[in-house]
């Protein structure tokens, strides 16, 4: 799947950062130093001799070791020169946390497009772009390459969003309430990883029990429904996997598409899907975490047992 340069990097690359404290290209960086990665982080900030005590390249090119993943905070329309110097480098993968893309009418679509077709061709993933970032808590890992505020405690939950906004106050709900994660992934657009992909790749994952989603579209439809059918249905080694269709109401649609530039799909063919696919649907975030805490540390009962 090629994700495990995205989950599991053992070197960063950090473009367009900043020495501007409070600010998303400046906290990430520091972020991917706080949670003490368990790899190198290199900042890539043209005409700056160091970010936050670490030495910084003018271009991706200038570093002299390979790179993993490349974590992109230029501004939107600088992306795209800078993904072709990434490629260049021979970067397996990037997260572009940048927003002007699709959310913002024809030209950042026509931009994002250009993104998608540049990785595609060089066989790069991408995360994003316009989200808020990744989260592994792997103690062999420990991943923060995101905005949030601090790095959530280690779990056996992994969560899903395209929304950005949702997974801060998420991670603040669940900060509050001790509950840890084992990765946490913020969709964003969509261009090239969605949660189909991500499926898969928790399907796997020995860290994780329970796999969360907040959907505001769902683009792959029937591939969701194949993918979460295994995974819910196997007979041994199952994930439960509980959903928040979001975008139910005229207004939280509109906030939808403004987000990530995403149709939201109607809420009936939302739960249709969710229905089929052995999804459990939850009607909030306080339901969706008191049932996968539930689900994650409480073992299932003998169903030979079960009247």
């Amino acid at each position: 799947s090629g994700l495990d340069a995205i989950f599991k990097p053992t070197s960063i690359a950090v473009l367009g950062v900043t020495n501007s404290p409070g600010t998303v290209p400046h906290d990430i960086f520091v972020n991917l130093l706080d949670s003490r990665f368990n790899g190198v982080v290199y900042p890539v900030a043209p005409r700056k001799k160091h970010i936050a005590g670490v030495r910084a390249y003018d271009y991706v090119l200038d570093i002299p070791d390979p790179v993993d993943l490349a974590i992109l905070v230029f501004p939107g329309n600088v992306c795209e020169q800078a993904l072709k110097q990434c490629v260049e480098k021979g970067i397996r993968a990037a997260i572009i946390i940048s927003a002007g893309f699709r959310e913002v009418g024809p030209a950042g679509l026509a931009r994002e497009q250009r993104i998608q077709a540049l990785a595609a061709e060089a066989g790069m993933r991408l995360i994003g772009p316009n989200c808020l970032g990744v989260i592994n808590t792997e103690p062999k890992v420990r991943l923060n390459a995101s905005f949030a505020r601090a790095m959530p405690a280690t779990g056996r939950i992994a969560f899903l969003s395209q929304s950005g906004a949702l997974c801060t106050a998420v991670l603040d709900y669940a900060a509050g309430k001790g509950i840890g994660f084992s990765k946490f992934v913020s969709l964003g657009n969509k261009a090239d990883v969605g949660e189909v992909d991500l499926l898969r790749y928790l399907a796997d994952d020995p860290d994780t029990s329970v796999i969360l989603m907040y959907l505001e579209s769902i683009t792959q439809g029937r591939d969701l429904m194949r993918v979460a059918r295994e995974i819910t249905g196997k007979r041994s080694n199952s994930k439960p996997i509980l959903a928040i269709k979001g975008g139910r109401t005229a207004a939280g649609a509109a906030a939808a598409q403004s987000h990530t530039g995403a149709l939201a799909a109607s809420a009936e063919v939302c739960h249709g899907v969710f229905d089929q696919s052995g999804i459990v649907r939850c009607g909030s975030i306080e339901e969706m975490f008191n049932t996968a805490q539930l689900l994650a540390y409480q073992a299932l009962p003998d169903r030979k047992s079960v009247v």
